[in-house]
């Protein structure tokens, strides 16, 4: 029972945030002050180590330079008024997923702009550039979206838009890329539409799941103990399937296929709780890639890189992943230091392969700091899946979240050899516009369904513990039955 002289909302409030105080976030401003710190650290090491090499090669040392300032002032101006907006819109928000964004963010421009200064490019500028562009997409969200459960209202015109967009760059002809067609080209700007494509692809299976279904979960036969669904309820798996192998085959390129088809078949185990579903979808998976195998000459050739990448060196296709290998072994356990490494020597390091780089600069150390960033961004995304009362929400929390976690888990294993190479990009820290604005509207999704939730809870009269543990799957509002 709350004391005397507080009301309901202010019980259930966090402790110190009654009051004028409740839409302070403390610990999400902490956060940020610390990211920037480390953000301005990494750039000092930077300067210093290019210093101390200009001196060895007999130039002249230039020490710490005045740029420092407004890339550390910068960040601060830019993320604080995500704080800002965040504390007047949606102070209830998880406090922990802005500021590992920020830093996954951080790290990633850090590491843009040590490439540019060995590979003298100057790929920085436009990564800052589509910084701000999707902080302010994230703010925007966050003031204009008024619940996540207006996003079900227009599931369906997103599911159109989205398979539009994953056909764009069919029919939409561009130099970028050519043996890839996954981007278009509008003026000076390149765009790659799938990276939007799947978050209102995976809003609309959200919102499919959850009105059908019963289609989804009627039994049919049993085998091996697993409870099969009826063939004529196969449909919606089936053209998810069907749509991942076209756009394998027509884009010639299996990433965005596998993420896509990947998402949608963990949303779908989510939503029925049965293992049938990931035994059917992995046959699907397995019939599919054999398929696309047999007709795709880039895709045989990532795979037989994945297979031997050093006896393909010579010829080009496989040295990529060979100096990616040797710049991990390089680094060893703690690095070469930032800036002291040579991960220019990478193809394409500043986007596919910029976790090899943060492997060889900062070791084994970083780089599994790096992946525990994005383990505790994608264990947040799912409590707020757990904490939302209403199974869109929770499905698409969750299918948000897992999509990033098998995007990490994909290039991660492309980058040390696990899996063959697929082309995605990492979260928040490779080089590109699309990629960048996507994340941070994904973020911002996932943030306004976690603000919703806990508001929800704090305005629902008192209850025991039990009742309003989001753990316990007895006594919360579950999605599996």
């Amino acid at each position: 029972m709350p004391r005397r002289g507080k009301t309901t909302a202010d019980a259930t409030a966090p402790a110190g945030r009654t009051g004028r105080f409740a839409h302070l976030r403390p610990l999400e401003f902490g956060l940020l002050i610390f990211s920037a710190l480390i953000l301005g650290t990494a750039v000092v090491a930077l300067q210093l180590s290019q210093s101390d090499a200009a001196t060895r090669a007999g130039g002249d040392a230039t020490g710490l330079t005045s740029e420092v300032f407004p890339v550390i002032g910068g960040y601060i101006a830019v993320f604080g008024v995500a704080h800002v907006v965040m504390c007047l819109k949606a102070p209830d928000a998880d406090q922990l997923m802005l500021p590992i964004a920020a830093l996954l963010n951080a790290l990633g421009l850090v590491m843009i702009y040590r490439i540019d200064l060995a590979a003298e490019t100057s790929r920085a500028n436009s990564q800052i550039m589509w910084t701000v562009v999707g902080v302010a997409i994230f703010c925007a969200v966050i003031v204009f979206m008024r619940s996540h459960h207006n996003l079900q209202n227009y599931a369906y015109l997103l599911g159109l838009g989205g398979l539009f967009l994953s056909a764009l760059p069919i029919v939409w002809p561009t130099s970028i890329n050519a043996d890839a067609r996954v981007w278009i080209s509008v003026g000076p700007f390149s765009i790659q539409p799938g990276e939007f494509a799947k978050i209102m692809l995976l809003i609309f299976f959200a919102a499919l799941l959850v009105n059908k279904r019963t289609l989804f979960t009627v039994a049919g036969r049993r085998v091996l103990g697993l409870q099969f669904p009826r063939l004529r309820d196969l449909g919606p798996i089936l053209l998810v399937w069907g749509l991942a192998i076209l756009i394998c085959v027509f884009q010639n390129d299996f990433g965005p296929a596998l993420l896509l088809f990947g998402t949608v078949l963990g949303m779908l185990y989510i939503a029925t709780g049965r293992s049938s579903w990931l035994v059917l979808g992995l046959g699907l998976a397995v019939i599919g890639g054999w398929g696309v195998f047999q007709i795709s000459d880039k895709i045989r050739d990532r795979f037989t890189n994945f297979l031997d990448p050093l006896a393909t060196y010579d010829d080009g296709t496989g040295y990529q992943l060979s100096q990616a290998l040797f710049g991990l072994s390089f680094g060893g356990i703690t690095g070469t230091g930032i800036g002291q490494g040579y991960p220019q020597l990478v193809p394409v390091a500043y986007a596919d392969f910029i976790l090899s780089s943060i492997g060889e600069e900062l070791g084994f150390i970083g780089l599994a700091a790096v992946l525990v960033l994005f383990a505790v961004l994608v264990t947040r995304g799912m409590v707020t899946a757990l904490r939302a009362p209403d199974s869109f929400g929770k499905l698409v929390a969750a299918g948000l979240a897992l999509t990033m976690a098998i995007q990490v888990f994909v290039v991660t294993g492309g980058v040390s050899k696990l899996l063959p190479m697929t082309g995605l990009t990492t979260p928040f820290m490779s080089h590109g516009g699309s990629s960048l604005l996507a994340n941070y509207l994904l973020l911002a999704i996932l943030l306004k369904i976690s603000h919703d939730s806990r508001t929800r809870e704090k305005a629902a009269p008192a209850t025991s513990p039990a009742d309003s543990d989001p753990a316990n799957p007895s006594t919360s509002t579950g999605v599996a039955q």
